[in-house]
């Protein structure tokens, strides 16, 4: 059994039709080593409707109460439905295999809906459990997945880096990147591309940890990894109002560096006296 998704809450919920399959899948929901909320209902008598428990759950999901749910009803229809309405939910209705990996690798789906009439259980399972498995695609997909948003019309502010060993100066660059407008998007470079751009012992952290850390800071609204050295195809995607760096730079020089258009403005943060992630790993090798 893995413990790797320790911490990570998974909600269910079920109509009358989805008991049944609501139960194995919270069993292994749990041995995949998330924490799991069960909404109910317990029993398959008397009928509930679909709405209450979509709604519940969805709503959860949109105030942070958890990270991803699975909602079971006869077809996941009105399941998927209800849910979507909810401002911030994406809930994929899938019925097989290749649906179920792409609605996370492309959509970013945290709401997975199944339907208890369409497959069996161990059909079900499998989905559920190939969706899980899933990591959103990130990259060309993040543009997109802004555009479902309605804070599209936010500022958008793009802070980019290795965000390696996390320290006082990355805290003071973000706050800064936050204060310029109303949406946060901090992109990390992939381990391939830090080892590319840094040696063959970077990264320290892994970009699953470096992302779940940034997430945890509050004025971080959104963490992408991309697959590059340079922001420059990230930025062309996402089209942020502004990209902030940190560093000795001047504006000049990371638009030309990393080829930012001209109608995205450039922000350059000092860096703070002190701080490097490149002399605190540096100094613990030297003891």
């Amino acid at each position: 059994m893995r413990n790797s998704n320790d911490g990570e809450i998974v909600i269910i919920g079920a109509d009358h039709n989805g008991v049944a399959l609501k139960a194995k899948i919270k069993e292994r929901v749990k041995e995949l080593g998330y924490r799991c909320v069960d909404l109910g209902p317990f029993q398959a008598s008397p009928s509930v409707d679909y709405v209450d428990y979509a709604r519940q759950l969805g709503t959860m999901i949109q105030e942070g109460d958890g990270d991803r749910g699975v909602l079971i009803c006869g077809t996941g229809v009105g399941m998927s439905i209800v849910a979507n309405k909810l401002e911030g939910v994406r809930a994929a209705l899938v019925h097989n295999m290749e649906s179920s990996r792409k609605s996370r690798e492309h959509n970013d789906a945290d709401v997975l809906c199944l339907g208890s009439w369409i497959n069996d259980d161990d059909a079900n399972l499998e989905i559920m459990e190939a969706w899980f498995a899933e990591k959103f695609g990130e990259y060309r997909h993040v543009r997109r997945i802004e555009k479902i948003v309605p804070h599209k019309e936010e500022t958008i502010v793009l802070a980019n880096g290795v965000f390696d060993i996390l320290h006082k100066g990355h805290v003071e660059l973000l706050s800064f990147a936050k204060s310029l407008g109303g949406r946060l998007v901090v992109a990390i470079n992939s381990d391939r591309a830090v080892r590319e751009l840094k040696g063959a012992e970077r990264p320290i952290n892994s970009e699953i940890d470096r992302k779940a850390v940034l997430q945890a800071i509050q004025c971080v609204d959104e963490v992408v990894i991309f697959d590059d050295v340079s922001p420059t195809g990230l930025v062309a995607e996402l089209q942020p109002q502004i990209v902030v760096k940190g560093g000795e730079w001047t504006a000049d020089e990371v638009r030309a560096r990393d080829k930012v258009p001209q109608h995205i403005g450039v922000k350059v943060f000092p860096i703070v006296a002190g701080y490097s992630s490149s002399n605190t790993v540096r100094h613990i090798r030297e003891g």
